[in-house]
């Protein structure tokens, strides 16, 4: 019974890499002629034991004509090239299917919403692209063919064999089938062996990207040997791995060799007596031991064939996995003209896990040209906010309108075009400015452009000063700017975007006051027309604010202009009041009766 569950796991797992093959769309025409190649290569090589056999037998070179020594020769180039084509054919067909995986996963990680991003890490995701897919690929192009011609070879070799002497052949049998039954679970431990090794190398890979992303966080921390037993621990998993597999190698090889040598001594001694008795010839017996030789190396090219399999099947569960999570949906209607369009949230709840809610029946309205500023203690629901309004996320309750329809009703890309997004942490991708600067546009953005976009912002004049201006590479993330510089080179980027909703996540937070005045009338006159919510931390921003929204703990307790809720709301007063000592000068805490 557990030897039949055994056998539907295995072809449960093999129906989806089968699958998974199918879909990379290979050229079967390309493949068909690769394997007739190697199949045409395997033929000839059945036929030269045939032919020394009757060498030996008395047949003398002095008979032999011209035209069958060109023969012999031709069949032998025939076989050398046909042997390589068929190998760089395979090759050609193997890149090609790992191309289109890569491709189809490269889409798919593209696709996948951000909440898949929160529990996959990026290593992973890196090791399904990398080294999953150069498993398939060194299954393809360097072992499939050995299926075909390896079969081909025995059951030729064993046809040959019957013919010439059927008993020395039956004495074959009573080897090869032990050598089998040690190979099959071999073969199945090694399947388990693999696909821990696959995982362990997609978390070790993990582990890396994440510490060298963050190389400059580990070295200012001091965490460099906390990183180190981390990495240390994962070498050793992948150590232990690679010592099992081993293992099964060395297992697997030394009786491959050790089945070689027992056929050999079995064949040569009952063999000998044979031809001492005269029952056989001393070329037949030749024969024999090329045949054997011709079953036993294409026997070794099987097992490596069975070994790679499962392999790939352990490497292509976690791809499947990957391209069937479930994607964002992009389908909808396109917005023609959002600058005269009303937001509106209605009874919107969301929690990122089951029962745990960090937004409980939001509602309010951000009309068209206004300003919403949202206010409030930290862990309050304002980003989780702003990811629901970019569509990261959908609400478990609730509704997000734009006008009257749902936002979900309209295709994300035409969503996502509305918005011009500036948070505070304000990434860049490596590359130039100029990259950056025009980063996901679907249009060309003119030099001219990008000087006006950066001058509003507030770039311009730094950028001027580096050696390559609007061509200087800004490195990985960013890093060779500062922080304030990375801020306005994503203020001018929403600039050039152009959109009908403004998201600033304290936008100007990491400017000092000069360059911070300078940003704010510039984001004051691209506000002019736009809907805009920003989320505020300072008195500053929010004063001037068509209607200000204030939450704790997931719900709104307030919603008003600044005066209003400096009467009717008590944390907002407080806030109101420390922001008004922090800006007052040393010394000086008392606050304006008017302010209070």
């Amino acid at each position: 019974m557990n030897r039949n569950k055994s056998k539907r796991q295995e072809s449960k797992a093999s129906k989806p890499f089968l699958t998974l093959l199918k879909e990379t769309k290979p050229s079967y025409g390309l493949l068909a002629i690769a394997i007739a190649l190697s199949i045409i290569s395997t033929l000839v090589g059945l036929v030269i034991p045939l032919f020394t056999k009757t060498l030996v037998d008395g047949f003398s070179l002095a008979s032999v004509s011209k035209m069958q020594v060109a023969a012999i020769a031709g069949a032998f180039i025939a076989q050398t090239i046909a042997g390589g084509v068929s190998i760089y054919i395979l090759n050609y067909v193997g890149q090609k299917m790992v191309a289109s995986l890569r491709e189809r996963l490269w889409r798919k990680f593209l696709v996948l919403p951000v909440s898949y991003y929160n529990e996959a890490r990026t290593g992973e995701s890196v090791s399904r692209m990398t080294n999953d897919t150069g498993v398939i690929k060194t299954l393809v192009s360097e072992n499939i063919a050995s299926l075909f011609t390896g079969v081909i070879s025995i059951v030729g070799s064993i046809s040959v064999l019957l013919y010439l002497n059927w008993k020395m052949t039956l004495v074959l049998f009573t080897v090869l089938p032990l050598s089998a039954l040690i190979l099959v679970p071999l073969g199945r431990q090694m399947y388990k062996i693999s696909k821990g090794m696959q995982d362990e190398t997609a978390s070790f890979t993990a582990t890396l990207s994440g510490v060298l992303s963050e190389i400059r966080l580990v070295k200012s921390s001091g965490a460099e040997q906390k990183e180190f037993k981390a990495g240390k621990a994962g070498i050793m998993n992948l150590l232990s791995f690679g010592i099992r597999e081993g293992k099964i190698n060395a297992m697997i090889n030394p009786l491959v060799s050790f089945v070689l040598m027992m056929l050999l001594v079995v064949i040569i001694g009952y063999g000998g007596m044979q031809v001492s008795s005269g029952a056989l010839s001393a070329g037949e017996l030749v024969a024999f031991i090329l045949y054997l030789i011709n079953i036993v190396m294409p026997l070794t090219q099987l097992t490596t064939f069975f070994t790679q399999i499962q392999k790939a099947k352990g490497a292509s569960e976690r791809m499947i996995e990957t391209l069937g999570a479930e994607e964002e949906m992009y389908e909808g209607k396109e917005i023609i003209n959002g600058s005269e369009t009303a937001i509106r949230i209605e009874g919107v709840s969301f929690g990122y896990k089951t029962g745990e809610n960090v937004l409980n029946n939001v509602s309010f309205q951000m009309l068209p040209g206004e300003v919403t500023a949202i206010v409030g203690p930290s862990g309050g629901g304002k980003t989780t906010l702003f990811s629901l309004l970019e569509r990261f996320y959908m609400p478990l309750s609730g509704v997000i309108k734009f006008g009257d329809n749902p936002v979900s009703e309209f295709s994300l890309t035409s969503w996502r075009r509305q918005i011009g997004y500036v948070s505070q942490e304000s990434p860049l991708l490596a590359g130039t400015i100029a990259e950056n600067l025009g980063y996901g546009l679907d249009r060309e953005v003119s030099k001219d452009e990008m000087i006006n976009a950066a001058r509003m912002a507030y770039a311009d004049g730094f950028i001027e000063e580096l050696p390559d201006g609007y061509n200087t590479d800004v490195g990985e993330r960013g890093v060779k700017l500062s922080g304030g510089q990375r801020q306005r080179i994503a203020i001018a980027r929403a600039l050039l975007r152009n959109p009908s909703i403004l998201m600033l996540d304290e936008a100007t937070s990491s400017l000092d006051s000069q360059s911070e005045a300078v940003v704010q009338r510039a984001l004051s006159n691209l506000m002019k027309g736009r809907t805009t919510v920003v989320i505020a931390h300072r008195l500053s921003t929010v004063v001037n604010a068509d209607q200000i929204i204030f939450m704790e703990k997931g719900r709104i307790t307030g919603t008003g202009r600044h005066e209003e809720l400096l009467q009717n709301h008590e944390l907002y007063r407080q806030f109101a009041t420390q922001q008004l000592q922090m800006l007052a000068p040393e010394g000086d805490t008392s606050v304006d009766e008017e302010d209070r």
